[in-house]
């Protein structure tokens, strides 16, 4: 009798595992995409999310953490929506990519990024829909600089002829996370194949400077292609500075022909609300504004976790605005959760679609078990919409 209540047992339990790695996503906002609960050891990250020309949707994500193979060859998954986001189905599984980018150049699609933590940067490209990609093999076949290189799901831009992408060099001489950075710009030809590294330029790059910020500079990451008013061409990167709340982003300024970085420390850091985490920054040409979904920190939230990193609070996602990229105006606070430790709405990637924004996000919530690890090891990718996001103004 005793073997057939253990027996029973062990199958509730096995179960009730099964259950929980399904998870209960009925409390998440949003429209879940995918979800990988933190017993997995491997978490959701890099976000992105482009339009195809027949108006579906693409997403992805890739995996990161100790049962991940993110130092190896990483895992990504990209995602289709056929009904502006309402349903998503797996369209391909990638290995090897990391902190990619997807978007769309001339009727295809591209995913742009390294092939591993620290990798080679890399591009690849897809004809039908997301479905199968090339392999960046050699120089000819979208391998288009070899050695350690860092970035995020960052926007691809198109300006005078090129189009414009950020990244970082990850191969400075302090080798820790911040200190090992160095801001640079890729560009290539609008009509160039962009599979071929002859396509592209590089910038020289600016490695971390341990005098900036009064010696409080941690290091500048994540950087976003931007043109001002102007036509001047930035790099605009997240900063982190441990020594107050007061975020904050860089601007560094990059010539016409894509071949020189320059900055200067005493105008270049700007405040910028959210400028601690990964942000993204896109122009809207109807509104004449800049746009930007970032990290917040209320008021409240900043007492209540004073002398904490401010790149470790992440549970109010706001949208803002600004005409000049210096000086953003709160317009809407998007998601928001009491629970600063265990709840997280992150590394958002978003469009502009018709009279609505559309993004993604890496989320950290619960999931009727034991929920997300922290809330920077995120469970969940969600999709949003917010509409009429310009009558905010």
């Amino acid at each position: 009798m005793k073997y057939l209540f253990l027996t029973v047992a062990l199958a509730l339990f096995s179960l009730t595992e099964v259950f929980s790695q399904k998870g209960n996503h009925s409390k998440v906002p949003g429209r879940t995409i995918a979800y990988s609960p933190q017993s997995s050891g491997k978490y959701i990250g890099s976000p992105s999310i482009t339009v195809l020309p027949d108006g579906s949707y693409l997403a992805s994500h890739d995996f990161f953490g100790p049962e991940s193979n993110e130092h190896v060859l990483a895992t990504s998954h990209i995602y289709r929506s056929t009904d502006k986001g309402k349903h998503w189905t797996l369209a391909a599984t990638i290995k090897g990519a990391f902190w990619s980018k997807l978007f769309t150049h001339k009727g295809h699609v591209y995913f742009m990024g390294t092939d591993r933590h620290h990798g080679n940067t890399i591009i690849r490209k897809s004809t039908d829909k997301g479905s199968t990609w090339t392999a960046p093999t050699d120089s000819s076949n979208g391998l288009l600089l070899e050695g350690e290189y860092h970035c995020a799901p960052m926007p691809v831009i198109e300006f005078n002829g090129r189009l414009w992408r950020a990244m970082e060099s990850a191969m400075g001489p302090v080798k820790k996370w911040g200190k090992r950075y160095g801001a640079m710009m890729l560009s290539v030809p609008v009509d160039a194949d962009l599979l071929k590294a002859d396509s592209w330029t590089a910038s020289n790059v600016l490695y971390y400077d341990s005098t900036y910020l009064d010696g409080n500079f941690g290091g500048w990451l994540e950087g976003n292609a931007v043109v001002d008013q102007s036509g001047q061409l930035w790099d605009i990167l997240r900063v982190d500075d441990r020594s107050t709340t007061a975020e904050k982003a860089a601007m560094v300024k990059i010539t016409s022909n894509g071949r020189e970085a320059s900055f200067n420390d005493d105008q270049g850091f700007v405040p910028f609300d959210g400028g601690s985490k990964k942000f993204t920054i896109l122009y809207d040409s109807i509104s004449q504004h800049y746009w930007t979904i970032a990290n917040q920190i209320p008021e409240k939230v900043k007492e209540e976790n004073f002398g904490k990193n401010p790149a470790g609070i992440r549970n109010t996602l706001a949208l803002f605005s600004s005409r000049n990229l210096k000086n953003w105006t709160k317009e809407k606070v998007l998601l928001e959760h009491e629970d600063v430790a265990r709840h997280g709405f992150q590394y958002v990637d978003f469009l502009f679609e018709g009279k609505d924004v559309i993004f993604v996000s890496r989320t950290a919530y619960d999931d009727g078990g034991v929920g997300a690890r922290n809330n920077h090891d995120a469970n969940y990718l969600t999709f949003h919409r917010v509409r009429n996001f310009r009558k905010t103004l």
